[in-house]
């Protein structure tokens, strides 16, 4: 398990937490706006989107060990790439082929070995503890980052110059990198080779992957998957939104870049602390009772934020919303995949059914960095982050529907 957690982060630390946590120095090193950041993560989510779907068919035909390394060693290439500091069109390209490294081999692997890892009692704590640990991962290596960003940024008072940031990053990037590529090769070494599988004739292999692709079509009509694939794209636009709160510290609070950094560090850190707990409470009642209360945690935030009612406040006030909306995120993440087990879908067809609902679940990839990046447009503002706020607390609403109909789609089972 311990493998699948830091794979399962390993895998999104470059075309990820790098801008969610870096993002006030990524703009200006790499002289790039919210939006053209948004553009470049578009094209990753249209690649990544057309890779869920056949990617749960790879999952059900071929063993994670492979498909997990193969990946890993992919995206740490491009992570060399990045390096170089590229142009905004080069950029682009990069994340495009980050849409297929990092999901047509991982993605549906890893929800599956996960499902397998827990019985039929504990999805909710071994999905909590994956993305749990996933956050603890990340916000390690993010803070590990913020230590190199303070240790080359001159000390206060004097000039934080153009070079300064180039090369501060390049260090960043080129650590992160490194890590990837030597977590590829331990996943390689430690995770075991399915002995059974590769025994397994090659015609049975097509027989399987036919057999699959036939059954999508079947779990596609379905209203729990329906519902499912629409909490996940609801929570996921969530997800995507905390890209921002690093942002909003440095725009609206008036935080340093470093400071804004740190922020964005500490919320990362909030993510194992609300996953594993979830998880750990799911698991005595059902996952699908406790994203009804998350979606509702979202709403709530979403609100204050977005109206303002503590823009005259002390800043304490706000932070402890951002908390609060972090935590109802971070909560989602650590279900959504664990009411697998509430639909009674076959083992066998866990890789299949996870590439369809994420077909629909994680479209936000295309779309809400893009969303993100025009609604604060070139200098944003509070006004222009109150905008992006109001204009969210739709997605958490209709995440509560969704949460809704699923639950009452499981009481006809």
């Amino acid at each position: 398990m311990f493998a699948l957690i830091i794979a399962g982060e390993a895998i999104f630390l470059l075309p990820f937490i790098l801008m969610r946590v870096f993002k006030p120095v990524i703009r200006d090193a790499f002289l790039i706006s919210d939006a053209q950041i948004g553009e470049a993560q578009a094209l990753y989510g249209i690649t990544a989107v057309l890779s869920y779907f056949f990617g749960g068919f790879i999952a059900d035909k071929w063993e994670p060990r492979k498909l997990l390394s193969l990946s890993l060693f992919l995206t740490a290439f491009g992570g060399f790439w990045l390096t170089k500091i590229p142009s905004i069109f080069t950029l682009k390209i990069l994340y495009a082929f980050w849409g297929v490294s990092t999901i047509l081999l991982f993605w549906a692997s890893l929800i599956k070995a996960t499902r397998q890892w827990g019985n039929q009692n504990n999805q909710g704590l071994s999905f909590g503890l994956l993305d749990g640990g996933r956050g603890f991962f990340a916000a390690t290596i993010a803070l590990s980052g913020a230590g190199i960003l303070t240790f080359f940024f001159p000390q206060k008072g004097e000039e934080i110059t153009f070079e300064h940031k180039v090369a501060t990053l390049q260090y960043i990037i080129g650590t992160i990198t490194c890590i990837v590529f030597l977590i590829a090769f331990l996943v390689w070494k430690v995770i075991p080779e399915e002995k059974e599988a590769s025994q397994v004739h090659d015609s049975d292999h097509n027989k399987e992957f036919q057999f699959n692709f036939k059954e999508a079509f079947l779990l596609m009509k379905q209203k729990k998957v329906i519902f499912h694939s629409t909490i996940i794209f609801c929570a996921y636009c969530s997800y995507k939104l905390t890209g921002v709160y690093g942002t909003y510290a440095k725009d609206v609070w008036n935080y340093s870049l470093e400071e804004a950094t740190y922020f964005a560090v500490f919320i990362q850190y909030l993510r194992p602390i609300a996953a594993i707990s979830i998880g750990y409470i799911a698991d005595k009642f059902l996952p699908s009772k406790l994203i009804v209360p998350s979606f509702s945690v979202l709403i709530f935030a979403s609100v204050i934020l977005g109206f303002g009612f503590f823009n005259e406040q002390p800043i304490f006030l706000s932070f402890t919303i951002f908390i609060f909306m972090a935590f109802g995120t971070y909560s989602l993440r650590g279900l959504y995949f664990a009411i697998i087990e509430e639909t009674k879908t076959p083992l066998q067809l866990t890789g299949t059914l996870v590439g369809i609902i994420s077909v629909v679940g994680f479209t936000p990839d295309i779309f809400m960095s893009l969303f993100n990046g025009y609604m604060l447009g070139e200098n944003p503002t509070i006004i222009e982050y109150q905008n992006l706020f109001t204009t969210f607390t739709i997605i958490p609403i209709v995440g509560l529907l969704a949460a809704l109909g699923f639950r009452k789609s499981m009481s006809k089972l």
